[in-house]
């Protein structure tokens, strides 16, 4: 159940010990490369022509997505819907660039996993909803959302 809705009830000091110096290291990775992110947001052969090699640019962003998500999947397990609502929320409050949108993100996601902790610990105690459970209540409706907004874009 723990890895399918995830959870920070089996979570230790030592997992948290352990995992610091990755997500610190990449978290200081993304900052490093947060202009570059934001000329990619432009358009590939727009970043191109101001003179950014893409190619390296999106091999060291991925790798930096997949350290900051196997970092955090490892220990809380699958938590659906943070990687989709907490950006799109970013990116309303500061703008569209991503030196804000980043640090911006790791904030407002940490807020969401504690309020959802919070929420889980409180709706059927003693026992502990899994925190996916709700992260899903707002982030399908918010997913809805969003899908019903970009098909009427088109």
């Amino acid at each position: 159940m723990f890895w399918t809705v995830g959870g920070v009830a089996g979570s230790n000091w030592e997992q948290i010990r352990i995992m610091t110096p990755w997500i610190l290291g990449a978290l200081l990775g993304a900052i490093v490369l947060s202009r570059s992110i934001s000329l990619l947001s432009l358009g590939e052969d727009v970043a191109k022509g101001l003179g950014l090699n893409t190619a390296i640019v999106n091999v060291l962003c991925s790798v930096i997505v997949l350290i900051l998500a196997g970092a955090s999947v490892s220990v809380v397990g699958g938590v659906a819907f943070v990687g989709l609502i907490i950006p799109h929320l970013a990116r309303f409050l500061v703008g569209v660039d991503y030196r804000w949108i980043i640090p911006s993100s790791a904030v407002l996601g940490a807020l969401l996993m504690v309020a959802a902790d919070l929420g889980a610990r409180m709706l059927n105690p003693p026992f502990e909803t899994p925190i996916g459970v709700l992260t899903a209540l707002v982030g399908v409706p918010f997913f809805l959302y969003l899908s019903r907004k970009q098909r009427r874009a088109l």
